[in-house]
């Protein structure tokens, strides 16, 4: 349980694994449903950041255990702990996603089941998406009380649609996003870790000090400041928060049969 680094044997490090790892497996595990306490957010942006920044890396997979990728947040811990568990998954959620943005290295996300909430920050700060037949993306934010993510919601479908399912908490499909070029394969469930490391090791053959300056290009020139967007919509949450309107949301949460947390 918590966030693990493994070091994966693949084609770009076969011949000498221990001096030149070239994959990192950043692996989530949160049961029952990955829903992130404010520790396990931080966790994650360290464990990313640490894996970006070591010289034998040169692609981070992210991925997850169980059923879905990842849940969001711990609705729990936040009606427990109140304001202080609010500003702390706030920042910490903002530092995770941030991570996967910055990481020194090119970020595959291996999505299967539900990616919900903060999962979609994750793999919209990631660089290639690879998912599971069964994987579901989407924002059910203001059935929770909450806001944020249509910053990275934005960067996988286009506009109206990014605002029709931002509205309404509805998901989309592996297979949908595929059609709009955000997702580089759908694969069955059993052969998506595997298909991760495929892509990752094709990119971890490349020059290392190479990869790294493209991924810093290809940031330079991203038409959208996503740290600063991101945190503009915190500010809404906040005042969602403050204002009450977001408890008397969030009070109804589960009540209804809710999968996730």
């Amino acid at each position: 349980m918590g966030v693990s680094t493994s070091f994966p044997e693949t084609r770009g490090n076969r011949e000498n694994p221990s001096a030149d790892k070239g994959v990192a497996v950043v692996t989530v595990d949160f049961p029952p449903v990955n829903a992130l306490p404010v520790d396990g957010w931080f966790a994650l942006a360290d464990a990313v950041r640490a894996a970006g920044r070591d010289p034998g890396v040169r692609c981070v997979v992210l991925a997850a255990e169980g059923r879905g990728f990842n849940a969001g947040v711990d609705i729990k811990e936040i009606q427990a702990r109140g304001q202080s568990a609010l500003v702390g998954v706030n920042r910490g959620c903002f530092e995770a996603f941030a991570a996967v943005y910055e990481c020194e290295v090119p970020v595959v996300a291996a999505v299967q089941g539900f990616c919900l909430g903060g999962g979609i920050g994750l793999v919209g700060n990631a660089d290639v998406i690879v998912a599971s037949e069964d994987a579901t993306f989407g924002l059910p934010e203001l059935d929770r009380g909450a806001l944020g993510a249509a910053t990275h919601l934005a960067r996988l479908v286009p506009q109206h649609l990014m605002r029709a399912l931002y509205y309404t908490s509805r998901t989309a499909t592996a297979a949908e996003l595929h059609a709009h070029g955000s997702v580089w394969r759908v694969v069955p469930r059993d052969e998506l870790l595997s298909a991760a490391l495929e892509l990752a090791a094709e990119i971890a053959a490349k020059d290392g000090e190479l990869i790294r300056l493209a991924k810093s290009a290809i940031n330079g020139i991203d038409p959208v400041d996503v740290r600063r967007s991101y945190r503009f919509e915190q500010g809404f949450t906040f005042e969602a928060n403050v204002s009450g309107v977001a408890d008397r949301v969030r009070d109804t949460f589960g009540k209804e049969g809710a999968e996730s947390g």
